[in-house]
């Protein structure tokens, strides 16, 4: 078993093999009051370097001595800026201690010049998990599960920036997840979205299971 614990926003960590992954770091905000200082983690994936998903970052991942694991755009940012990273890119696959790292499409700003942003489908010592970061929709979702299977997709509803829960539900019936986290909701006016009725929309079209997890909580994955 893993342990999922929902910071805010985007930001997430998975505690599995005794290692903690943490995705996105933004803290600005969480109900935890939770600081750089609090965080402790050995491995940060960061999706693409708009503010709200890599502000916390560099600090984090210095504090921890902890690898940054992005686009190769980021990786270089990380590394000049001090910390250690491994840059990679859309398609590209390597094989970590604790598991396999698929880089996957975002259509979403990257963020950063010449860069792009992306997903991630990881393999967390058998705790499978595909994080799509910010994105629209698109058909391409349903080859993931085809190239890397994974039990958890852990996806925007927010619309405006995002694929809004509509979009995010087609998603789901190309995913083809166990089960489906939201995330990247309810942080800002312009997307503000009820989860429920996500959950309801998907539940009753596709076989995946929605799990609403709230800022500050954790639950066993």
């Amino acid at each position: 078993m893993a342990q999922f614990h929902y910071i805010n926003h985007a930001c997430f960590t998975i505690t599995s093999g005794g290692k903690t992954f943490l995705f996105d770091p933004f803290l600005d905000g969480n109900p935890e009051g939770l600081k750089p200082a609090d965080i402790k983690c050995d491995y940060i994936f960061v999706s693409h370097a708009h503010w709200d998903h890599i502000a916390d970052a560099y600090e984090i991942a210095k504090a921890n001595n902890a690898l940054i694991i992005s686009t190769a755009e980021i990786a270089n940012q990380a590394a000049e800026n001090g910390c250690e990273a491994h840059g990679m890119h859309l398609g590209g696959t390597f094989m970590f201690p604790f598991g396999k790292v698929r880089i996957a499409l975002a259509y979403h700003g990257s963020g950063i010049a010449g860069g792009h942003a992306c997903g991630f489908v990881v393999d967390l010592y058998g705790t499978k998990v595909y994080f799509a970061g910010d994105t629209a929709l698109y058909g391409d979702m349903a080859l993931l599960q085809r190239q890397d299977a994974f039990d958890y997709a852990i996806i925007p509803i927010g619309g405006n920036y995002t694929m809004d829960p509509k979009d995010a539900a087609i998603a789901c019936e190309f995913l083809k997840a166990k089960y489906v986290i939201p995330i990247h909701y309810n942080t800002w006016h312009p997307i503000a979205q009820d989860p429920e009725a996500f959950k309801a929309d998907v539940e009753a079209n596709t076989a995946s299971k929605v799990i609403i997890v709230k800022p500050s909580e954790t639950i066993e994955i």
